[in-house]
């Protein structure tokens, strides 16, 4: 076993150590090395083409709002790539797209208007033209179409459509998940059986599971510090972002309470992971 396959499978027990959700289980239905793969599709964007276009979507509706989880994770990579000479465009609807576009590049798509997704997303793959793309914590569309948060209540006509973006896309796509109803857990379908989740059917060339998304962000920068020699982990500051959401009127998934917390977990779990993660990746915490 190579030694960065290795790392990934440390890696990814790390990502799904406290279980709240059932993500343990569900990486057994993975083939090991998930994180090295999907960093690796990464990589090879930055070093194949200078400048190169990463959409990463992001965005979870939750009571008229937006969750933490997601945003976190995506404002985490999107830094990261930029450092490394990429451009990131971060690809969400209202609300968030609304908050984020005065700091970052963005994408809008249209919430809740599903009738006339694929000529506009095939317009915006045509306009964007990306080298890979990556969904952490987006909805993704179940078997009958529609869309479902963790406890089953239909929220479509709060949701902008992302996975024609998975679909359609002629480059390599990655996804992250944490509950089984987010796009990319189609890839393990059958797995989620077992699990209370009504579950998305749209998958991604790489999945990484989770038991927060925004720390299967921390995951892939991991890899791209580690072959960049630059602790890129230790420039990303969880706290600092999420009172960045918290003013812009976030709320945690699970409370939905306007809060400094991802998942219900106070934002010291997601600072352990990265602590764990840079040790493993030999930068001194």
């Amino acid at each position: 076993m190579s030694n960065d396959q290795q790392l990934s499978q440390q890696i990814e027990d790390i990502l799904v150590a406290r279980n709240p959700r059932g993500m343990s289980q569900i990486k057994m239905a993975l083939a090991p090395g998930y994180c090295l793969r999907a960093a690796q599709i990464l990589q090879t964007c930055i070093q194949q083409k200078p400048g190169a276009t990463i959409l990463i979507g992001t965005g979870f509706p939750v009571v008229g709002t937006f969750e933490t989880d997601g945003p976190v994770g995506a404002i985490a990579l999107y830094d990261s790539l930029e450092y490394l000479g990429a451009v990131p465009v971060i690809v969400c609807g209202q609300p968030l797209i609304g908050v984020l576009a005065g700091r970052y590049r963005t994408h809008a798509i249209r919430v809740g208007e599903h009738a006339h997704v694929e000529g506009e997303t095939l317009a915006a793959l045509n306009h964007l033209n990306p080298q890979a793309i990556v969904s952490i914590e987006r909805p993704g569309q179940a078997q009958d179409g529609h869309y479902y948060n963790m406890r089953g209540e239909n929220i479509s006509e709060h949701t902008a459509c992302f996975d024609g973006f998975m679909k359609w896309a002629k480059c390599p796509t990655i996804a992250v998940g944490d509950g089984g109803n987010e796009i990319g857990m189609g890839k393990v379908i059958h797995a989620l059986k077992k699990l209370d989740i009504v579950p998305s059917v749209t998958s991604a060339d790489e999945l990484i599971v989770a038991d927060v998304s925004n720390w299967g962000a921390y995951g892939m920068i991991a890899f791209l510090g580690l072959w960049q020699q630059q602790d890129l982990l230790a420039k990303i500051n969880p706290l600092a972002i999420l009172q960045y959401l918290s003013e812009l009127g976030s709320v945690d998934g699970v409370t939905r309470i306007n809060q400094l917390t991802e998942d219900g977990l106070p934002v010291g779990e997601g600072q352990s992971v990265i602590t764990q993660l840079r040790q493993l990746t030999g930068f001194n915490c």
